[in-house]
C-alpha cells in the first residue's frame, strides 16, 4: 500500500513562491503517473499538473508559466515548484499516484491520495 506525505505549504504574500514536495513510502512509484489536485473552500476538487511515467509533463491553463511539477525517482518523490503566487491559488493541494504510467485530468484515474497541505496566498 503506497502511503503520500505533502509538505511544503504555507501562508506566502502574492507573487511569493512555494515548493510543495509529496514522498512516497510503502511501494515505489517509479514509472507511475503522478498529480496534483487543489480543493479551495467551497469548490471541488481541481487538476492542477501531472508528470506521467516517463516524466512528460501537463498543467492547467490557471497555472501554466507560473508552476513547474518535477520528480525524482531516487528519492520517491514529486515537487510542484509554485511561483507568482495569486490569492486564487489558495487551497490544500493534495498529491495522487495514477494508475498507470499516463496521466490524466480526471481524478478517478488516481488511486491513491496524500493528506494535502494548505497554500494559503495573501493579497
Amino acid at each position: 500500500q503506497v502511503q503520500l506525505a505533502e509538505s511544503g505549504g504555507g501562508l506566502v504574500q502574492a507573487g511569493g513562491s512555494l515548493r510543495l514536495s509529496c514522498a512516497a513510502s510503502g511501494g515505489t512509484v517509479s514509472g507511475y503517473g503522478m498529480g496534483w489536485f487543489r480543493q479551495a473552500p467551497r469548490k471541488g476538487r481541481e487538476w492542477v499538473a501531472a508528470i506521467s511515467g516517463g516524466g512528460i509533463t501537463y498543467y492547467a491553463d490557471s497555472v501554466k508559466g507560473r508552476f513547474t511539477i518535477s520528480r525524482d525517482n531516487a528519492k520517491n518523490t514529486v515537487y510542484l515548484q509554485m511561483n507568482s503566487l495569486k490569492p486564487e491559488d489558495t487551497a490544500v493541494y493534495y498529491c495522487a499516484v495514477a494508475k498507470g504510467r499516463l496521466v490524466t485530468t480526471s481524478s478517478s484515474d488516481y488511486n491513491y491520495w496524500g493528506q494535502g497541505t494548505q497554500v494559503t496566498v495573501s493579497s
